[in-house]
C-alpha cells in the first residue's frame, strides 16, 4: 500500500495481521535474547502470584492460627523471594533494552542499505522528509513497539494466567465469575482497535506530508524569502498541522475512552466479586486470608487488561509507522541487475544507442528513436533548448534510468549485461550544482578513491586547478565545508568536484552545465580541470557558453528528444540551421554582457 493512500477501517483488522507478522520477523535473529527476558519475565511475574498466595498464609496460618513459628517461616520465605525477584527484574530489563537497539540498529541499517540501492526516479518522486521520517521516528517507535510492547503485553498474558491459575486453586466458583468479564472486554478492545489504527494512520500520513514541507521550506529558505512566499507558506503549513492535528485528536480521544471503559467493566465485576466472595466468607466456603488473596488476584487479572488496552492504543501508532518502513522496504528499484551478468574491466570502447525511446510519464515521450555513435575518446557537446532531452540522455548512460525501448550498447554489449555497479563507478559526473558532503575538503576528494594517499589528493587538486585556493583556506585541505558545501563558492566545490573525477578516474567523464553559474575566470579555471580530466577519455559536455561548446570534437543538436543537428562547429555553422541559430544568438548574448561595464562611456561618447 503507498503511504499516501488512505486505507479504510474494515481492512486495519487483516492489514494488522500481517503488519504484526512482519514485526516479529524482526525478533528471529535475537530469539536468544527474546526467550531469555521472556522465561524472566515468567519468572518474576510467578513470583509476585506466589507473593500473594504467601499473603494468605500469613493471615490464615501465621495470624489467625496465632502460629509465631509459622508465622516466620512465611515471613523468611517471603523475604528470600523478594531477593530473587529484584535479580529476575534486572535480568528481564537489561535484556528488552538490549534487544531494543539491536532491532534499531537493524532496522536503520537494512533502510539505509535499500535506500542505495533504489533507482533514481524513486528520489525523484518521494519527499526527503518522509525518507527521513521512515528512517528516524518510525523505527524508534517500531522498537518500542517489539521491546516494551512485547514486554508490557507478555507481562499482562502471564499474570492473568498465574492470577487464575491460584484464584482456581483458592475458589473456583469465584473464579470462574471473573472470567466471565473477559470476553466483553475482549470485544471493546477488538471494536476500539480499528478505529484507532485507523485514525494514527490519518495522522501519520498528515505528519508524513508536514515533515516534507518543512524540509522544502527550511533548504529552500532564500527562494522563500526572494519570492516572499512566507505567508502562503505558512497559510499550507497551518492546512496540513491541522488535519494531522485532526487526526490526532480523534485518535487519542478513543484512546482516552477506551481505558475508562475498561475501568467500569472492572469496577462493577469487582463490585459482584466482593458481595459474593462476603456470603462465601460468612458461610466458611472461604477465610479471609483466602478472600483477600482472591481480591488482590482480580486486580492481577483486571489491572493487566486495562495496560493492556493502554498498550494496544500505542501499538496502534506503531503499527502505523511499521506499515510506512515496509512499504519503503518493499519498494523495488527500477533499474536492477540481470541474473546474469559479465565482468566488466574496462568501458573504454564505442557507445552506441540503438533507436532508444524512453519517457518518464506514459504517453509522454522525453527520446523518441534516438540512434547515434560515439567512438572512444570522443568529447561529445549536447546542446539544444531546455527540455529537448540532453540530461536524459546522460541520465541513460550513466544507467540511473534504462531505455524503455532500444539498446544502449558500451564496447559492443548491450550495458544491461553488466552490473550496474560496474558502469557507474567507471562513469564520472560533474554537475551544475555539485554536492560536497559535511567534512573537510580532502574528505571530499577523497569521496572519489576511498584509499586514496594525500599525496594523490593533492596531485588531483593540482590537476584540477584547486590546489591553489584549497591551500589559502584556513585550515587547508582540513577546511570543513560546511553542510553541502555552503561554505564555498559555486566555482570552488565545482573545482572540489572535478578533483574528486580525476582521483577516480573514470572511464567516461560527464559534465552537466558545470560552467553555467561561474564568472570568466573561475570559467577558465574549471575549464583547464575538464581538459586534464577529459584527456583520454570518452566525455559529453551538456553545454551553453560558447567556449565549451567549440572544443568538443562532435556536438549534437538535440530537440524534442531527436537529434536535429550533428557534426564539428565549423559544419554546423555551415549549415546555419538549428545549432547556428543558437551560437549566433549566444555570441551575441556573450558579447552584450562582456560590453555592459562599458555601456555608459559609450553612451558619453
Amino acid at each position: 500500500m503507498s503511504d499516501f493512500e488512505e486505507s479504510s477501517e474494515d481492512e486495519v483488522g487483516h492489514i494488522n495481521s500481517k503488519i504484526f507478522a512482519r514485526i516479529f520477523e524482526l525478533l528471529k535473529p535475537h530469539w536468544k535474547t527474546v526467550a531469555g527476558f521472556i522465561l524472566a519475565i515468567i519468572f518474576v511475574s510467578a513470583l509476585d502470584a506466589i507473593f500473594t498466595y504467601l499473603s494468605k498464609q500469613i493471615i490464615d496460618l501465621g495470624i489467625n492460627a496465632k502460629n509465631k513459628d509459622e508465622l516466620l517461616r512465611i515471613i523468611i520465605t517471603y523475604g528470600s523471594y523478594i531477593v530473587v525477584q529484584a535479580i529476575g527484574a534486572f535480568l528481564f530489563i537489561y535484556l528488552v533494552g538490549i534487544l531494543g537497539e539491536r532491532i534499531r540498529y537493524d532496522l536503520r541499517k537494512q533502510l539505509f542499505n535499500h535506500l542505495q540501492q533504489l533507482s533514481l526516479s524513486y528520489f525523484s518522486k518521494t519527499p526527503v522528509g518522509w525518507i527521513m521520517a521512515r528512517v528516524t521516528s518510525d523505527t524508534e517507535r517500531v522498537a518500542e513497539l517489539t521491546t516494551w510492547g512485547l514486554l508490557d503485553s507478555t507481562w499482562a498474558v502471564v499474570n492473568i494466567f498465574t492470577a487464575s491459575y491460584f484464584m482456581f486453586i483458592i475458589n473456583w466458583r469465584l473464579a470462574m465469575l471473573v472470567l466471565a468479564s473477559l470476553p466483553v472486554m475482549i470485544f471493546l478492545a477488538i471494536k476500539f482497535r480499528t478505529k484507532i489504527l485507523y485514525y494514527y494512520r490519518r495522522s501519520r500520513k498528515a505528519n508524513s506530508r508536514m515533515t516534507a514541507s518543512l524540509n522544502e521550506n527550511i533548504t529552500g529558505v532564500r527562494v522563500v524569502k526572494a519570492l516572499s512566499r512566507e505567508e502562503k507558506n505558512l497559510d499550507s503549513f497551518k492546512s496540513l498541522s491541522t488535519e494531522m492535528f485532526h487526526s490526532s485528536y480523534r485518535a487519542a480521544f478513543l484512546s482516552a475512552l477506551f481505558l475508562p471503559v475498561v475501568q467500569t467493566i472492572s469496577a462493577i465485576s469487582l463490585g459482584i466479586i466482593l458481595w459474593q466472595g462476603g456470603l462465601q466468607v460468612q458461610s466458611g466456603q472461604i477465610t479471609i486470608g483466602g478472600i483477600q488473596a482472591f481480591i488482590s488476584y482480580i486486580m492481577f487479572i483486571l489491572w493487566p487488561i486495562q495496560d493492556l488496552a493502554r498498550v494496544y492504543a500505542e501499538m496502534q501508532n506503531a503499527v502505523a509507522s511499521a506499515e510506512r518502513i515496509f512499504s519503503l522496504s518493499d519498494t523495488a528499484p527500477d533499474v536492477k541487475n540481470r541474473r546474469s551478468t559479465v565482468e566488466l574491466n574496462s568501458l573504454a570502447g564505442d557507445i552506441t544507442f540503438e533507436r532508444v525511446n524512453f519517457y518518464y510519464e506514459k504517453n509522454d515521450p522525453v527520446i523518441q528513436d534516438l540512434s547515434f555513435t560515439v567512438k572512444h575518446g570522443q568529447n561529445i557537446a549536447l546542446v539544444g533548448p531546455t527540455g529537448g532531452g540532453k540530461s536524459t540522455i546522460v541520465n541513460l548512460l550513466c544507467r540511473f534510468y534504462e531505455p524503455k525501448g532500444g539498446v544502449i550498447k558500451i564496447a559492443g554489449r548491450d550495458y544491461m549485461d553488466y552490473k550496474l555497479s560496474d558502469i557507474q563507478s567507471r562513469i564520472g559526473v560533474v554537475l551544475q550544482t555539485p554536492h560536497l558532503f559535511s567534512g573537510s575538503v580532502r574528505d571530499n576528494i577523497r569521496y572519489g578513491k576511498l584509499a586514496a594517499s594525500n599525496e594523490e589528493i593533492e596531485q588531483a587538486a593540482k590537476l584540477a586547478g584547486a590546489h591553489d585556493f584549497i591551500e589559502k583556506l584556513e585550515h587547508g585541505y582540513e577546511q570543513n565545508v560546511g553542510e553541502g558545501g555552503n561554505l564555498l563558492s559555486v566555482g570552488q566545490k565545482q573545482l572540489i568536484s572535478i578533483a574528486r573525477s580525476i582521483l577516480a578516474n573514470p572511464d567516461i567523464f560527464i559534465m552537466d552545465e558545470a560552467t553555467s553559474s561561474v564568472d570568466t575566470l573561475t570559467e577558465a579555471l574549471i575549464q583547464r580541470g575538464m581538459d586534464e580530466l577529459m584527456r583520454g577519455r570518452t566525455s559529453f559536455l551538456i553545454a551553453h557558453r560558447l567556449s565549451t561548446i567549440k572544443r568538443a570534437d562532435v556536438i549534437m543538436v538535440i530537440n524534442n528528444g531527436q537529434i536535429s543537428e550533428i557534426g564539428s562547429h565549423e559544419d554546423l555553422m555551415r549549415l546555419k540551421g538549428h545549432y547556428y541559430k543558437l551560437y549566433t544568438q549566444q555570441f551575441r548574448q556573450e558579447l552584450e554582457n562582456e560590453m555592459d561595464p562599458f555601456k555608459d562611456e559609450i553612451k558619453k561618447l
